[in-house]
This record gives structure tokens, C-alpha cells and sequence, in this order.
């Protein structure tokens, strides 16, 4: 494909925060050969470089991962000037549901990994966890021992051996924080976790909680961080229901060695990326 002749050029801006992968990828799609115009990179902050973006009238198409509050921005300014084309991703609370025939061991192994992955800093991260009565108590058991044991592979995340690294600033740990204190106030069980790690950065505890409701902010808002609520359900129409009562729609997990149910049950659930486990 000549990529002069279609025009093809893309202007991608990083967060603020995280500004170093973008940079190292410019890096490679010179080495690469790529020609020059074709993938500019700009750094700067969303209210300046992103609004720039936003209404540019010679933009005709944005792509944004983000909050809800600045799609909804990017949405006026496209209506306000040229009607560009938007697609938006604006975070996820995806469930993930495991049946009573899943293999526990993988199925704990995989969720665990799913929330934890990147201080839960994921946008499918699977934060609800939905596990069926007749294997609860032994999913809650290797779940917690999961999370404790990130306690001693916490640290710096270019140190070789680290698993659980920190959140990226101030403001997202705090914003962490105060969701793990809701959950308490509104009377959820911290099984494991609910603290800051050590007394330095922005380390946050792997947090497990239990015993919660669906109407709890711990169950309902992207945290964005490593929380996880295990939720005890007994039929796979109520856990539909359940995993389908979000305003977000953006993935979802269904352990069990029933190839059919778990492609049913995926079927039914309200996302747009579903993984279906089955270990025969």
C-alpha cells in the first residue's frame, strides 16, 4: 500500500503521565522506515494539546481512551465544528464469571491475573468477580492467597522478580484509596488488603473484598486499581442479571468446562470483548 497516495497519517498524543512508550514507538517507526508525517507524536496535557485535537476542523476522525466526563467533551467538540468521527473507549467493571465446573486452579490463576495485572491500571481489568456457591469458599481461599503473596514481589517495577508495581501518581492513588474506604464505610469485608503498602510511592495492597451489594460504589464505578469484589451467585440467569446491571460494557470473563453455557452465558452478557475459559 502506497501510504502517500491514501493520505494515511496519524497524530497520536499520550497521556501526560505516561509519555515514554509513545516516544520510545516514535523511536521505532523511524528505524522502521516509516515515511516522515506519517505518525507524528505530541506530548502535552488533554485541556491544551487534546482540545487542539478535538476541534481541529482538518481532523476528520478521533480515537480516545479515557474518562467518561472527556469523551463526553470530544463529542461536543466534534458536534460544534466538523462533525468528526469519534470512537470512544471510556473504561470498563467487567465481570468475570466462574462457574462451579471450572477448574479453580485456572480459573483462580487467570482472574487473579486479570484484576491484578498492572495494579488493575486495565481498562477490561475484571473487577467483579462473580463465583457460583458450589466452589466459593475454595475460589475466596486461593484468592486471598494469591493477593498475599504479591505482598513480597511488591516494588519497583524495573526490578527484576517485581509483580505488583505502583499506581501512576498521586492522584490516581488517592482516588484508589478513597474507593477502598467507601467499600469499607458502606460495610463490605476486606478479605485481604485495604491499605497502602509500606510508606514510600504510590504502592496500593492487592484488596480483595467480599460481602458486598450491588448498589456499592466498589461494585458499580471503575476503580482503576487493584480492587476486587467476590460476589456469591447460584444460577446463571442471576448472574446475567447481575454482571449486565453496569452502565460500562467493555469485556468479559466466563470460566467453566461447559463449552455451551460458557458460550451462552458470554452471549448474554452485555460487551463487546467476551472470553469464554473452558478446561476440559
Amino acid at each position: 500500500m502506497n501510504v502517500k497516495q491514501f493520505h494515511l497519517k496519524i497524530t497520536l498524543q499520550p497521556s501526560e503521565i505516561t509519555p515514554l512508550t509513545a516516544l520510545k514507538l516514535a523511536g521505532l517507526v523511524n528505524e522502521a522506515g516509516f515515511p516522515p508525517g506519517v505518525i507524528n507524536i505530541i506530548n502535552g496535557y488533554g485541556p491544551t494539546v487534546g482540545a487542539a485535537i478535538a476541534e481541529h476542523p482538518l481532523i476528520p476522525k478521533v480515537s480516545f481512551t479515557g474518562s467518561t466526563r472527556v469523551g463526553r467533551g470530544i463529542l461536543r467538540a466534534s458536534s460544534d465544528t466538523n462533525l468528526k468521527v469519534v470512537t470512544l473507549e471510556l473504561g470498563g467493571k467487567s465481570p468475570c464469571i466462574i462457574f462451579d465446573d471450572a477448574d479453580i486452579e485456572q480459573a483462580v490463576k487467570w482472574a487473579s491475573f486479570g484484576i491484578f495485572f498492572n495494579s488493575g491500571q486495565v481498562c477490561i481489568a475484571g473487577s467483579r468477580i462473580f463465583v457460583q456457591d458450589g466452589i466459593y469458599d475454595a475460589v475466596v481461599k486461593q484468592f486471598a492467597a494469591v493477593a498475599n503473596g504479591l505482598t513480597s514481589v511488591t516494588g519497583d517495577p524495573f526490578t527484576p522478580g517485581t509483580q505488583h508495581g505502583p499506581v501512576v501518581s498521586q492522584v490516581q492513588f488517592d482516588r484508589v484509596m478513597s474507593y477502598i474506604e467507601s467499600g469499607k464505610s458502606d460495610g463490605a469485608n476486606v478479605l485481604v488488603g485495604g491499605e497502602r503498602h509500606g510508606n514510600e510511592g504510590f504502592f496500593v495492597q492487592p484488596t480483595i473484598f467480599t460481602d458486598v451489594n450491588p448498589d456499592m460504589k466498589i461494585v458499580q464505578e471503575e476503580i482503576f486499581g487493584p480492587v476486587a469484589a467476590l460476589i456469591r451467585f447460584t444460577s446463571e440467569e442471576e448472574v446475567i442479571e447481575a454482571a449486565n446491571n453496569t452502565t460500562y460494557g467493555l469485556a468479559c470473563n466466563v470460566f467453566s468446562e461447559n463449552i455451551s453455557r460458557a458460550i451462552r452465558v458470554a452471549h448474554a452478557l452485555e460487551a463487546a470483548i467476551h472470553k469464554s475459559k473452558a478446561y476440559m
